[in-house]
């Protein structure tokens, strides 16, 4: 494929929409300045992809990737890894030194942090760039060119563009998806395959995609995960029971139901509990919420330092992205309509009911990586985005995502650590998706939560790599 153009096919019913249309490389690829940081080398490239590969009259997006490598190696011909961000909606990470998974990875190869579209430096979506767009329908189509399918694209464009077809790999590269980035690199391997040499997953492996509601029943899993979370977190920390339900008394006394925060969000038991998304999923993540809850109170008062806290874990306002299309990454012709909230209001509204809790004297269950139509009402950077929220909500006719043919033939390596207690992508759902990759390889493991490549990565893509490539042994 490299350095030829494929050629456009109409898209309609008779044509398999997950491969379709193809990418081509990438136009106007800019090299930019490199710098070094301790260890490696580090340096820009930007490039030019269509909004929308089926209609190029649409307009273009900039895509930004940085190739780092070992700085001993910097001159060596080394294959190429593509690292895929978790989220939907944030940008790559931004490295200041060779340590954890980052470390491990340029001993094997260059690799690439690519900022997905509208993240980072990628022309990015905010909560001020969105609303020029237009109306919310108008937000809407914009919006429905950000997920798997065209990040997939993207990468495609620019691998085409930046590795060398003599280089070693063959012109091919690794994948390394973490969390939604293991979506896209399965996404990848079922429309792409041609591209890649073998691709590792952390935490990766997206829920049931053979269930036409897979939606739905990925919030309902996760919904039992996070139950389970709360339960170890208040074994861990028996007297924040007690200072959970005094704060959520207080909040409920507010004449607002809450109180304001420095960045203009409303702190609400509701908006409380999504405190669960970070706190309770990642390795650490018990104590840094129990140390924030600590800091509560200033005199009868929340204080200032805890609502500073709040507002820094929340991540709607410098990534909104990813309250937007968080349930749209799921979506395979059919519209999500709100599936977190709905499954919570039908099947587990007494369980995180805030003030039903304090008044029975039990525990308030915090919540994990749900978005809620009211979120657009109580964080003040989501409100202007609100009519676009619904209408993606609403949005049905979202194109297939992937070729269950394709994955159950695909003869490229597959490697996946997946996390047994994992709150983010459950592991029951990833076993289904994982009976449709031909020749999977999986450690499945409760060492790590969700974020065992940034608490372990070097031991993880060592691993992993291995499991690829055959060094493990089957057994």
């Amino acid at each position: 494929m490299a350095g030829t153009r494929t050629k456009r096919l109409r898209l309609d019913a008779s044509y398999n929409t997950t491969a379709l249309p193809r990418a081509r490389p990438a136009s106007n690829h800019a090299v930019g300045s490199s710098f070094v940081v301790p260890g490696l080398t580090l340096t820009d490239h930007t490039f030019s992809v269509p909004l929308d590969y089926a209609d190029e009259s649409k307009g273009t997006l900039d895509i930004y990737v940085r190739e780092v490598v070992a700085y001993s190696r910097s001159k060596q011909q080394l294959p190429y890894l593509l690292f895929l961000q978790g989220g939907p909606g944030f940008e790559s990470p931004r490295p200041t030194e060779a340590s954890a998974w980052l470390k491990a990875a340029v001993q094997h190869f260059r690799v690439i942090l690519l900022d997905q579209r509208g993240t980072g430096r990628s022309s990015p979506i905010t909560s001020a760039s969105l609303p020029r767009i237009g109306d919310a329908r108008a937000q809407a189509e914009y919006l429905s060119h950000f997920r798997t399918d065209n990040i997939v694209r993207d990468s495609e464009a620019v691998r085409m563009a930046l590795v060398p077809p003599d280089a070693a790999g063959g012109g091919r590269w690794t994948l390394l998806g973490q969390s939604f980035g293991g979506f896209c690199a399965v996404r990848y391997l079922s429309a792409a395959p041609e591209g890649i040499t073998e691709v590792l997953l952390t935490g990766g492996l997206p829920p049931s995609v053979g269930d036409p509601n897979a939606t739905e029943t990925a919030y309902r899993n996760l919904y039992r995960r996070v139950l389970g979370q709360n339960a170890k977190y208040y074994q861990r920390f028996p007297d924040d029971v007690e200072a959970v339900q005094n704060v959520v008394r207080h909040l409920i006394r507010q004449p607002e139901g809450g109180v304001r925060t420095p960045s203009g969000n409303l702190l609400t038991p509701r908006s409380l509990q999504v405190l669960g998304l970070s706190g309770l999923g990642s390795g650490g993540g018990f104590e840094r919420l129990h140390f924030l809850l600590e800091k509560a109170w200033d005199g009868d008062h929340i204080s200032l330092s805890f609502m500073k806290s709040f507002d820094a874990w929340m991540p709607w306002d410098t990534n909104p992205l990813y309250a937007l299309l968080h349930e749209a990454i799921y979506c395979q012709n059919n519209a999500s309509r709100w599936a977190a909230h709905r499954v919570r209001n039908s099947e587990f509204s007494e369980q995180f009911d805030a003030a039903q809790a304090v008044a029975n004297g039990t525990p308030v269950m915090f919540t994990g990586e749900m978005v809620f139509p009211w979120m657009f009402e109580d964080f003040a950077a989501l409100a202007p985005l609100q009519a676009a929220a619904e209408a993606v909500a609403e949005k049905a006719d979202w194109p297939q995502l992937y070729d269950l043919k394709a994955l159950q033939s695909t003869t490229v390596p597959v490697a996946s650590a997946t996390y047994y207690d994992d709150m983010y992508v459950d592991c029951d759902c990833a076993q289904e998706t994982a009976k449709h990759i031909r020749g999977i390889r999986q450690w499945v493991t409760n060492e790590y939560a969700h974020s065992g490549i940034r608490d372990d990565g070097a031991r993880i893509f060592e691993q992993l790599l291995a499991m690829a490539r055959g060094s493990i042994p089957l057994c």
